[in-house]
C-alpha cells in the first residue's frame, strides 16, 4: 500500500495503473451493486440497526453520484416508512447584482447538487446510519464526518445516536440549517436550508479520510480522479482479509486493474 501512495506499483497499463491483487477482487457478476454491498454489509438486513456493525464499515466511491446509488440501492431493500424532507433554497442577495436573484427559479436552485451539501431531497428511515455534514456542536460530539444511526425522524428536528468518535452512544437532535457551497461554478452563492445529514452505508474516499474503518468495499464503478486517492482508500482498513475491490469501469483494459494518480513532485 506505500508503493501504492508512492507511484511506485504500476501495471502493463503505464504508470497511472496498477494491478490489484487477486485475494482483494470481487468478481462483480450480473449484479455488481448486490455483490459490492453482500461482501461489505453481510446479512445487512439482520444487522443494520446494530450501531457495531455499522460503526465499523463503509462502501467507498470516488464520486458522489455513485455514492447516491450505492445508498439507494440499500435504502430501497430496507423495510420501515420512508419520510422525505425537502430543503428550502434561496440565493444569497449578497452574492449577486440588484434583482439578480430574481432571475434563478426555485425548481432550477433545487435541482443543484455540491459536494458536502445535502440535496433538495433528503429520504430517510428510522435506523438508517447517517453522516454529519457540518461542525454542530464539537464538545458534544457533533462534527463534521460524524457518524450515527437515525432513531427518530420529527418535523422540527432528526434524533439521533452517535456511533462514532467520543461520544458514542449519546442521543442527539438534528436541526435544520443554512449552508452554502464553499465552492460553486454558478455566478451565486445557494442558500440551503436542509438536515445537515447523508445516508453513509456508502460514502466518497475523500469523506472517509479520517474515519475508523475495519471492512471496507472500494467499489469504482468509475476511476480515481485525483490525487492519493486510491491509496486513501485502501489505507483505511489494517487488516487485508477485511479489504474487498469490485472494478465496474468501461475506461479499464481489465477487471483488476485501478488508476493510481500520484504527483511524484509533491514528494
Amino acid at each position: 500500500i506505500l508503493n501504492i501512495g508512492d507511484g511506485i506499483t504500476k501495471s502493463d497499463e503505464g504508470d497511472e495503473w496498477i494491478q490489484i491483487p487477486s485475494d482483494l477482487m470481487l468478481d462483480k457478476g450480473d449484479e455488481p451493486k448486490e455483490t459490492i454491498v453482500k461482501s461489505t454489509y453481510p446479512d445487512l438486513f439482520s444487522n443494520y440497526r446494530d450501531p457495531k456493525f455499522l460503526e465499523e464499515r463503509a462502501i467507498l466511491c470516488p464520486r458522489n453520484e455513485t455514492v447516491e446509488e450505492i445508498n439507494e440501492y440499500i435504502m430501497s431493500q430496507i423495510e420501515g416508512e420512508e419520510v422525505t424532507y425537502h430543503s428550502s433554497d434561496s440565493v444569497c442577495k449578497a452574492s449577486t447584482s440588484s434583482g439578480m436573484e430574481h432571475m434563478y427559479p426555485t425548481e432550477f436552485l433545487n435541482n443543484l447538487k455540491f459536494p458536502g451539501i445535502p440535496n433538495h431531497e433528503l429520504r430517510l428511515k428510522v435506523g438508517l446510519p447517517v453522516m454529519l455534514l457540518r461542525n454542530i456542536n464539537q464538545s458534544a460530539g457533533l462534527c463534521n464526518g460524524t457518524r450515527m444511526t437515525i432513531t427518530q425522524l420529527g418535523n422540527k428536528y432528526i434524533e439521533a445516536k452517535i456511533i462514532t468518535e467520543t461520544q458514542v452512544g449519546q442521543k442527539v437532535y438534528i436541526p435544520r440549517i443554512i449552508m452554502s457551497p464553499s465552492d460553486s461554478k454558478w455566478p451565486f452563492v445557494l442558500k440551503r436550508r436542509q438536515y445537515p445529514l447523508s445516508v453513509c452505508f456508502a460514502m466518497t474516499i475523500n469523506k472517509s479520510q479520517g474515519q475508523s474503518l475495519n471492512t471496507v468495499g472500494l467499489y469504482l464503478s468509475k476511476q480515481v480522479f485525483c490525487h492519493g486517492q486510491l491509496y486513501m482508500a485502501l489505507s483505511r482498513v489494517t487488516n487485508r482479509k477485511r479489504l474487498k475491490v469490485l472494478i465496474d469501469d468501461s475506461e479499464c483494459q481489465g477487471e483488476s486493474k485501478a488508476k493510481n494518480i500520484v504527483y511524484k513532485e509533491i514528494f
